[in-house]
């Protein structure tokens, strides 16, 4: 039996869900349903005439572990390997981290050097928390905060210094308050299954999906990749696979259909949309922000809209800046900045140091991105509905002023505003999901939820369940 399936969310998630379904003969049809007038998500880049890129939302991706493997599988079959921008694990970007601390830059400490001696912003060598840790006992908790968890197994100075600048970095999120269980679920299951985080790093906890890496995949392995990028920015990877989907004709792909109401009738679908049109699908794969699911299902739904609206999730201002000359007293990939130094400023992305392809051709420049707000947006800057875009501007070239000692103004600038960009898996996010596809299970109904607000947020996350959401309807093809 043939099905027809709705993918609701045209973001990189959807679209790798359109993907996987347009390639297995069980399927009809399949109606792609993006509310704004382009696919691609938080997936966003600036292209200028004379080359420069700049990027507004996820700037690179990183090619390890199974999903990074995944994405790159995909890469491969649209045949993005020329438009590849590698970085080794040997590039500068790549060894080069920072953090703001105390009014300083520090560098983190990277290989063995760095571990066994006692590096600022730290008062001893990480080595000591290392081997201390190797003898903790196991939490008897079901869930930590990610904050909690760290304290109790690598210290206080740690957990206060350099994963709260981490969740900050990642999720834009307070580590106090996210969960470790959904955020980093390696370390919880070391501890789980090794009784310690550094033991099941070395000896590694097992588990997790299996992908076969593709001749790029091995490449990236063999070549020690730390992160990718594309020629002409992030936004060609949904760019390339909605011209694919466009050319296959089993898939429609609707912009500006903003969903209404969903509502079952008999075993199907039906989806209402904004501007009066009516949709029937058999099944519908969600990748829509939870909240924004929860405003669309029938009222009989209720337990289940309940559960999708409890997933927060927070607004970040991306401040693009472009500076003439080489500006930087330091080179990396930038640097983070810990809640206790400043809560409204999340870190400073150095652009130009890892892909100086994306620079302006002809005269040199240096190219930055200011990242603010967070789960820290309302007490910095208030509401985001009223926020000016000259307020974000001005505090992010005043950060650059004092964090890098950067004296004169940006030639060229770029304020994104993401509302609700950035779902929070805080504690016990992983019994809403439990409950949430029990509920699903139990009442027959035909949708499977899919997207950054369940299982990981980084784009490889989003693109891999995107294909699980797929081929748990169809099959792997």
């Amino acid at each position: 039996m043939q099905k027809i399936v709705a993918v609701l969310g045209g973001g990189i998630g959807g679209l790798s869900a359109c993907h996987h379904l347009s390639k297995s003969p069980n399927v009809s049809k399949i109606m792609l349903l993006e509310e704004s007038g382009r696919c691609g998500g938080w997936l966003s880049s600036t292209r200028r005439d004379d080359g420069a890129v700049f990027e507004h939302g996820p700037r690179g991706v990183r090619p390890t572990g199974a999903v990074g493997r995944n994405t790159l599988n995909m890469v491969s079959e649209l045949g993005l390997e020329s438009e590849l921008l590698p970085i080794t694990k040997d590039h500068v970007a790549s060894k080069n981290r920072f953090l703001y601390v105390k009014g300083q830059l520090h560098k983190m400490p990277s290989g063995p050097g760095g571990v066994l001696r006692t590096i600022p912003p730290f008062s001893r060598p990480i080595i000591q928390s290392v081997l201390k840790e190797i003898l903790i006992s196991k939490g008897k908790e079901e869930d930590e905060s990610v904050h909690a968890f760290v304290s109790r197994r690598l210290g206080s100075e740690l957990a206060d210094i350099a994963i709260d600048s981490l969740c900050r970095g990642v999720f834009a999120g307070d580590s106090r308050q996210l969960s470790v269980r959904s955020c980093f679920p390696p370390l919880y299951e070391a501890e789980r299954s090794r009784g310690s985080i550094v033991l099941g790093m070395l000896i590694g906890s097992g588990g997790g999906p299996k992908v076969v890496p593709s001749d790029l995949a091995k490449r990236a392995s063999k070549e020690s990749w730390t992160q990718w990028s594309l020629k002409r920015g992030m936004q060609t990877l949904p760019e390339a696979l909605e011209d694919k989907l466009r050319m296959r004709e089993r898939v429609e792909i609707h912009h500006h259909a903003k969903v209404k109401s969903l509502n079952m009738d008999g075993g199907s679908w039906e989806i209402k949309l904004h501007d009066g049109a009516s949709l029937k699908a058999d099944h519908v794969i969600s990748t829509m922000p939870a909240s924004a699911l929860a405003s669309v299902l029938p009222p009989a739904a209720h337990p289940l809209s309940e559960q999708l609206r409890s997933i927060a999730s927070v607004t970040v201002a991306v401040v693009n800046l472009e500076y003439e000359g080489f500006i930087l007293p330091v080179t990396g990939f930038g640097h983070l900045v810990p809640s206790s130094e400043d809560p409204g400023l999340l870190g400073v992305v150095y652009d130009s140091v890892p892909f100086p392809q994306h620079n302006q051709s002809g005269k040199p420049t240096t190219r930055l991105t200011v990242m603010m707000g967070g789960a820290w947006f309302e007490q910095a800057f208030g509401s985001p509905d009223s926020v000016t875009k000259q307020t974000l501007l001005d505090r992010a070239t005043q950060a650059v002023t004092s964090h890098l000692g950067v004296t004169s103004q940006p030639v060229w600038s770029f304020v994104a505003l993401l509302k609700n960009c950035i779902p929070q898996y805080h504690l016990g996010h992983w019994k809403r999901l439990e409950k949430m596809r029990q509920y699903i299970s139990n009442h027959n109904l035909p949708l499977t939820l899919a997207g950054a607000s369940y299982d990981g947020v980084s784009v490889n996350d989003v693109i891999f369940r995107g294909q699980t959401a797929a081929e748990g309807l169809v099959g792997k093809v």
